[in-house]
């Protein structure tokens, strides 16, 4: 049962990144949509966790040990192949990196502390759990984790019950399913080399089926807080860049700061997440492994003034239509498993 925790918390942590814990992502994909962006959290939640009981259910009964092997399993043309891979790399390193942008530019923001110094402190964090293993990453995971998802539900339960709601019901429907499934779709592409890596952790078929279905739980409860916290919003939340940061602020310095740190959390398990499924394939050959790593985090340096409000805008949707066939091809294959 603890490694069982412990598999969920690494699968929570890979989700809830930067976008999700600022409340962007949220807003993009469910808040606009109000009512039937209610809907769409559920209908999400639920692809996700189909998703993970299939990628796992694949892994064990192919004995797929990496995401290479993965693709194979499709028995597709070398193209879709090429395809995949290539947006599934383009999509793991430009997340990694606008992570760490983001985690440099919250230091210089609240507290005027240099970009380069954010950038290496994050840097040095991200080599230490990359030198180490999965379980490095369970452990990491394991502790914060938690505390994200309680410092989400205090603050949730702080604003619901002191501020006025303004929530308006719409009727989108249709496009708020759609964004649901595009949001399944582009949180697949970091989430897959990473389910793979935990596969191994797997000891019993009954395993898959718990760890599934609490994943699909807990993003319903976490994504339900976030979006209530948005209908607290008074301004236009176009104009915050962080808007859940906005409404700790609303509270008080004390929430601020905790949300900071939250944020701090959010990037730091978005980054090992997706830098770990870009190196994943490189694990074989540990020399190679560690000269991308140090490439990897010094390359870091040279982007870290990209924001990351643009990949939750604009690369997201693109990488999440773009992953959209890798979803079908999972979907689809499962069938036949």
């Amino acid at each position: 049962m603890k490694q069982t925790a412990k598999i969920i918390f690494v699968i929570i942590g890979t989700i809830i990144g930067a976008g999700f814990a600022s409340g962007q992502e949220i807003y993009l994909f469910f808040g606009k949509y109000q009512t039937a962006g209610i809907i769409g959290i559920f209908l999400s939640s639920t692809l996700m966790g189909i998703l993970i009981y299939k990628i796992f259910t694949m892994s064990k009964q192919e004995k797929l040990e990496n995401y290479e092997q993965f693709i194979e399993s499709f028995r597709v043309n070398d193209k879709i192949k090429s395809v995949i891979q290539i947006i599934m790399n383009i999509f793991l390193l430009i997340s990694f990196y606008i992570m760490i942008a983001g985690f440099s530019a919250y230091f210089l923001q609240e507290w005027q502390i240099p970009t380069y110094i954010g950038t290496g402190i994050i840097v040095l964090l991200c080599y230490k759990i990359f030198m180490g293993n999965i379980e490095t990453l369970m452990k990491v995971n394991t502790l914060l984790v938690p505390i994200l998802i309680l410092s989400i539900l205090l603050l949730t339960y702080q604003n619901i019950i002191s501020m006025p709601h303004h929530f308006v019901p719409q009727t989108t429907m249709i496009q708020a399913i759609l964004k649901a499934i595009i949001y399944t779709s582009y949180n697949s592409i970091v989430l897959i080399p990473m389910l793979l890596s935990l596969a191994k952790c797997i000891k019993k078929k009954t395993q898959i089926t718990t760890i599934s279905v609490i994943c699909s739980i807990l993003l319903s409860l976490i994504a339900l807080c976030v979006f209530a916290l948005i209908q607290t919003i008074d301004i236009d939340i176009n104009k915050i860049e962080l808007p859940i940061v906005y409404v700790a602020g609303k509270m008080n310095k004390t929430y601020q700061i905790l949300y900071g740190v939250i944020i701090l959390a959010s990037i730091y398990t978005s980054a090992i997440s997706a830098g770990y499924g870009f190196l994943e394939k490189y694990q074989q050959n540990k020399k190679q492994y560690k000269t991308k790593v140090i490439l990897l985090c010094a390359v870091a340096f040279f982007v870290s003034k990209i924001g990351f409000t643009t990949l939750v805008n604009l690369l997201y949707p693109i990488c999440g239509m773009l992953g959209l066939l890798q979803m079908i091809l999972i979907l689809k294959k499962s069938k036949k498993t």
